[in-house]
């Protein structure tokens, strides 16, 4: 299983970024996928998660309306669209897929300043 995440960035707030995380070594369509953050100090926290056809979202209180999360299972993808950005939201973002374990990306940093 490998989980590759990509498109983090340095952002002003109130900017967008997309997150990608693309998926290999397992069924991608028959599992649920999940985005995680984690800021300097705190725990890790989840932040969005889709079920295996895309049908079914589910999002952390502090970013609902802002976030939204898809995926492409014919691309084998995740993806997290973060709309206006708070500093708040600066974290080093992974991506999740829990089959017989949990399996992780390497994360993907985001920066949110002025």
């Amino acid at each position: 299983v490998q989980l590759v995440e990509s498109g983090g960035g340095l952002v002003q707030p109130g900017e967008s970024l997309r997150l990608s995380c693309a998926a290999s070594g397992f069924t991608f369509s028959s599992y649920p996928m999940s985005w995680y953050r984690q800021a300097p100090g705190k725990e890790r926290e989840l932040v969005a998660g889709i079920n295996s056809r895309g049908g079914t979202t589910n999002y952390a209180g502090s970013v609902k309306g802002r976030f939204t999360i898809s995926r492409d299972n014919a691309k084998n993808t995740v993806y997290l669209q973060m709309n206006s950005l708070k500093p708040e939201d600066t974290a080093v973002y992974y991506c999740n897929a829990r089959l017989a374990r949990n399996y992780w990306g390497q994360g993907t940093q985001v920066t949110v300043s002025s």
